[in-house]
C-alpha cells in the first residue's frame, strides 16, 4: 500500500467500554515494538477484515489510558477529524482523536464517492500536503473518471465511486498505526474553558475535554472540534424527530453547544442535509437505465500512485435514469406529513432533496443517478433522490422512475438538521478569534461533502499543532490553493447555506490545476508547514526538476514551420506561425502529443515521456499562467499587509461608513485582501483603510527609531 507509515514504539489504541452504570470506562493497549510491525505486515497484504476482528479484544483487554495531558486533541473521526488528527501528528504534537465509535471512522456516511469538479482539485491539494483521503481512494475506488474532461484541464473533476468498506478499513488503519496519535472511543461531554493569556488576543483559552461519565478532564494546548452534523443533531423522517448526526448514532453532548454559544459566546446557526434511501441492488431493473462505464484508465488521486488498486477491468458502471411526473406528484401529495421541508433551516441548495427540486423547478425531469456501494455490496445508491418524507411515501416515489419499478428499500432515507458555527469568527488559520487554542473545521463550519471537510481538517490540525508546539500558525492564500479559496470565503465572507467548493470560486483556475498541486503545495508544506514527509518531499524534488528539463529541452529544439507540417502532418499548423517554433509552442496545438515530438527528436524528449500529459497542459496553460502571475503579485502584496487585529474600526479616525465600520469591526480580517473581498466593504474604504495602516506603520517605525 502506497504511502504507508511506520509504527511507533508505543503503538496505542485506546478505546472506551461501557460499565454497568452507563459511564465510560478508558482503556488502552501497549503492543510493545514488534507486534505492530506484524500488524502492519497484515495490512500490506490486504488482510483489513483483521482489524475489525482485532478491536473488540483490545476492548476486553485494556486496563487506562496512557496519558493525560496531549499538544492537540481532535473531537470526531469524520473526514474532517482523521484529516486533522492525521496532521497534527505529521507536525510532530503528541495527538488524541476522540470519536464516539471507533468502528465508524472513516465511515462514508451519505455518498460512496470522492472528488468531483472543484472537490477533485482539493482531494488532490489534500494529497500533495501528505494527507490520507487521496490514497484511501486510490484504494478503495471502484469506479474512476475524469469530470468535465471536454473542458480545459484546470476545470477537469478528478472522481471515484468507492467501496465503503474499503475506505473505512484504510483510513482506520492508516490513523491506528500513526505515530504520537492515540485514538479513543468516548463522547465529548464539554470543553476545558479558562481565562486567556493576556500576551496573546482572545477572551478565553481552551485547555481540554472532559469526557461523559469520565472523572478526570484530558488536557491540550490545542483543541479542533470537527463534530459534522453531530452538533445538536436531530434527525427527520415524516413527522418523526429524532436527536442525532447520523442514524443509528447518537448526537454530541448538549453540553458542547452550550460552551460555544453561552461560555464562549459565539453566534451560531442550524443547517439542514439528508441523504437518499438505499435500494435492493437486485430489484433494479438496470435494463431501463442509461449504462455510463468508468474511465479505461483509472485516474489515482494520490501524486503517491501511479495506479488504482481496482484494476480497470474490475471496475463497475453506473447508471443514469430520470424522475417521471408520477414523482412530483408523490412529493405535493406527501407535504403535509414532512415536517423536515416544511422547515427554515437553509438547506444544500447545490444538492437539495427531491422534494425541494420538484417544488423549485415542478414538472422538470431530474437526473437520477444509480450508484455501486462495493464491490460485493447488494446495495445501490440513488444519487439525487435524497428525501424525508415517510418510508412508505419513500417506496411509492421511488417505484414511479422506471428503472426502481421494483425496488426494494434496504435503509430509508431521512433528513439531519445541526448547528455550526459562523465561520467568520474564524481566523485563516480556522482558529476561534475570540478563543486561544480553539480550532473548528468541517460541518461546524457550514460546509457540506467530504472533500471540504478533509481539506479544513488538514489545515486546522495543522496549526493546531504548530500553536501547540510554540510555532506561529500559517494561512494558506487564495492564489496558491483551493484550500486557501475555501478558507478565506468562509472567513470573510460566511455562508448563508452549506457551502460547496466549485472552480468559478476561484479566481487563478487556470495556476491552480489537479495536475500541478504537488508543485504547489508539496515542497511548501516540506519546507515552511512541516506536515509533509521526506519521502514525498523527494519523489516532488524529482518531478518539478524533471518537468525543468524537460520544459528547457522542448524550448531548445525548434524547426521550421514548413519542417514542423512535414513531420507531424496531422498537427494543423497556422500558416501565420512564427519562423521556427519551438517544441514547446507546437505543444500548444490541440492535437499535438508529447509522443509526436519525441518521434521527431528522441534523443532529446524520450527521458521525459512518463510526463507526457503534464508537459502537454503545462504548454496549454503556459501563456494564461504568465499573464496571471503579475495579477497574483499584485494580490500577494496586499495579502502581505497585515491588519492589526485590535484596531477600534468603530472609532477609527479614517473616512469610513457605518456600515463599512461595522462589517469590519464584526469580521475583523486578518489582512488587506481578506478585506477586499468584504460583501459591502467599497474600493473606496480599502484605499482609506490602506492608507491609514500604511501612514500609522511608517510613523511606529519611527517612534521605535527615536
Amino acid at each position: 500500500m502506497s504511502g504507508k507509515r511506520s509504527y511507533s514504539r508505543d503503538f496505542i489504541i485506546p478505546l472506551t467500554k461501557t460499565t454497568k452504570n452507563g459511564g465510560n470506562q478508558n482503556h488502552s493497549l501497549n503492543f510493545g515494538k514488534e507486534t505492530p510491525h506484524r500488524l502492519a505486515s497484515s495490512m500490506l497484504r490486504k488482510k483489513f477484515p483483521t482489524l475489525e476482528r482485532f478491536l473488540w479484544p483490545v476492548c476486553r483487554r485494556a486496563s487506562h489510558l496512557a496519558r493525560q495531558q496531549y499538544d492537540v486533541i481532535v473531537v470526531g473521526g469524520g473526514h474532517a477529524g482523521t484529516e486533522a488528527a492525521a496532521a497534527a501528528s505529521r507536525v510532530g504534537a503528541h495527538t488524541l482523536l476522540v470519536t464516539q465509535k471507533v468502528h465508524t471512522i472513516g465511515a462514508l456516511s451519505c455518498n460512496p464517492s470522492l472528488g468531483g469538479v472543484g472537490k477533485g482539485h482539493l482531494v488532490k491539494e489534500v494529497d500533495a500536503l501528505d494527507g490520507v483521503c487521496g490514497r484511501a481512494g486510490d484504494w478503495a475506488g471502484i469506479h474512476f473518471s475524469i469530470l468535465n474532461r471536454r473542458k480545459g484541464p484546470a476545470v477537469w473533476g478528478p472522481r471515484a465511486q468507492l467501496d465503503r468498506q474499503r475506505y473505512r478499513q484504510f483510513i482506520q488503519s492508516e490513523l491506528l498505526s500513526t505515530s504520537r496519535l492515540t485514538v479513543l472511543e468516548g463522547s465529548v461531554e464539554e470543553l476545558l474553558v479558562t481565562e486567556s493569556n493576556p500576551e496573546e488576543p482572545g477572551c478565553h483559552r481552551v485547555t481540554g475535554i472532559r469526557l461523559a461519565g469520565a472523572s478526570l478532564p484530558i488536557s491540550a494546548h490545542s483543541v479542533v472540534l470537527t463534530t459534522g452534523t453531530f452538533l445538536s443533531g436531530s434527525l427527520f423522517m415524516g413527522q418523526n424527530t429524532s436527536p442525532g448526526g447520523r442514524i443509528g448514532d447518537a448526537p454530541s453532548s448538549a453540553g458542547m453547544s452550550h460552551t460555544l454559544r453561552e461560555r464562549l459566546g459565539l453566534k451560531m446557526g442550524r443547517l439542514r442535509t439528508g441523504t437518499p434511501p438505499r435500494i435492493v441492488k437486485a430489484s433494479v431493473d438496470f435494463d431501463q437505465a442509461t449504462l455510463h462505464p468508468p474511465d479505461s484508465q483509472p485516474s489515482p488521486f494520490s501524486f503517491l500512485n501511479s495506479h488504482t488498486h481496482c484494476k480497470a477491468e474490475e471496475q463497475l458502471p453506473c447508471y443514469l435514469t430520470y424522475t417521471t411526473p408520477g414523482v412530483d406528484k408523490v412529493v405535493k401529495e406527501s407535504l403535509h406529513l414532512n415536517c423536515h421541508i416544511q422547515q427554515d433551516t437553509k438547506g444544500p441548495r447545490y444538492c437539495p432533496s427531491i422534494e425541494s427540486r420538484v417544488l423549485r423547478f415542478p414538472g422538470r425531469q431530474h437526473q437520477v443517478w444509480l450508484e455501486p456501494e462495493g464491490l460485493t455490496s447488494d446495495l445501490v445508491y440513488p444519487q439525487g433522490l435524497s428525501m424525508t418524507m415517510p418510508p412508505d411515501m419513500q417506496l411509492h416515489l421511488i417505484r414511479e422512475i422506471p428503472a426502481l419499478h421494483r425496488a426494494e428499500i434496504h435503509t430509508p432515507g431521512y433528513g439531519v438538521q445541526y448547528d455550526f458555527v459562523c465561520p467568520t469568527q474564524l481566523s485563516p488559520a480556522l482558529q476561534v478569534k475570540s478563543t486561544q487554542g480553539l480550532f473548528l473545521a468541517g460541518q461546524i463550519n457550514g460546509t457540506t461533502g467530504y472533500e471540504e471537510a478533509a481539506a479544513q481538517g488538514l489545515w486546522a490540525g495543522v496549526n493546531a499543532a504548530r500553536a501547540a508546539l510554540c510555532m506561529p500558525t500559517m494561512a494558506l492564500s487564495r492564489t496558491e490553493s483551493y484550500i486557501g479559496v475555501l478558507i478565506d470565503d468562509l472567513v470573510t465572507r460566511g455562508v448563508t447555506e452549506p457551502y460547496r467548493m466549485f472552480t468559478s470560486r476561484a479566481e487563478f483556475r487556470t495556476s491552480l490545476r489537479p495536475d500541478n498541486a504537488d508543485l504547489r503545495l508539496t515542497l511548501k508544506g516540506f519546507a515552511e508547514v512541516g506536515c509533509v514527509s521526506s519521502r514525498r518531499y523527494q519523489q516532488t524534488v524529482r518531478v518539478r526538476d524533471s518537468l525543468q528539463d524537460a520544459l528547457a529541452a522542448l524550448r531548445d529544439v525548434s524547426l521550421s514551420a514548413t519542417a514542423w507540417r512535414l513531420k507531424l502532418p496531422r498537427v494543423h499548423i497556422s500558416e501565420m506561425k512564427a519562423a521556427n517554433p519551438t517544441g514547446l509552442e507546437m505543444l500548444q496545438y490541440n492535437d499535438a502529443t508529447f509522443e509526436m515530438l519525441v518521434s521527431v527528436f528522441p534523443e532529446c524528449l524520450s527521458p521525459y515521456t512518463e510526463f507526457s500529459q503534464r508537459l502537454k497542459i503545462e504548454a496549454v496553460y503556459r501563456p494564461h499562467c504568465v499573464l496571471q502571475q503579475k495579477e497574483i503579485a499584485r494580490i500577494q502584496k496586499e495579502e502581505s499587509m497585515s491588519l492589526p487585529q485590535d484596531l477600534d474600526y468603530l472609532s477609527l479616525p479614517v473616512s469610513l461608513s457605518q456600515e463599512v465600520r461595522e462589517i469590519l469591526d464584526r469580521v475583523r480580517p486578518s489582512t488587506l485582501g481578506a478585506a477586499t473581498r468584504l460583501q459591502g466593504v467599497t474600493p473606496a474604504a480599502i484605499a482609506h483603510l490602506f492608507n491609514y495602516v500604511l501612514h500609522s506603520g511608517k510613523k511606529e517605525k519611527r517612534t521605535h527609531r527615536s
